[in-house]
């Protein structure tokens, strides 16, 4: 049975995108699990905004049915390398996400 995100994922993964955005990406396992992650009913801007603590009006999801992908970015709460910065890499920033419950 799956319980979070990352259970119809074959990977989650985040990284920078330019100083100032991080960008998430899920890579699904199949269709079904694409129709689960991509509704946006389940996963919009106000449910990435709660999980990261960003404004959901800055939040951009694209979703790619062809490759069975969803990737947000958003902006960073702080640019990369400044004095508050805890993971310069934004290697883990997906951990939220990956852990999201699914819908019942």
């Amino acid at each position: 049975m799956h319980e979070v995100l990352q259970d119809l994922a074959t990977e989650v993964r985040s990284k920078n995108a330019g100083p100032f955005w991080v960008t998430l990406e899920v890579f699904l396992r199949d269709e079904a699990a694409y129709a689960v992650a991509a509704d946006p009913g389940f996963l919009d801007g106000e449910v990435v905004a709660r999980l990261y603590g960003v404004a959901a009006a800055g939040v951009r999801i694209f979703r790619v049915p062809s490759l069975n992908v969803v990737k947000i970015s958003f902006p960073r709460p702080v640019a990369q390398g400044s004095l508050r910065d805890r993971d310069i890499h934004a290697g883990q920033h997906h951990v939220p996400l990956a852990l999201l419950p699914l819908p019942a």
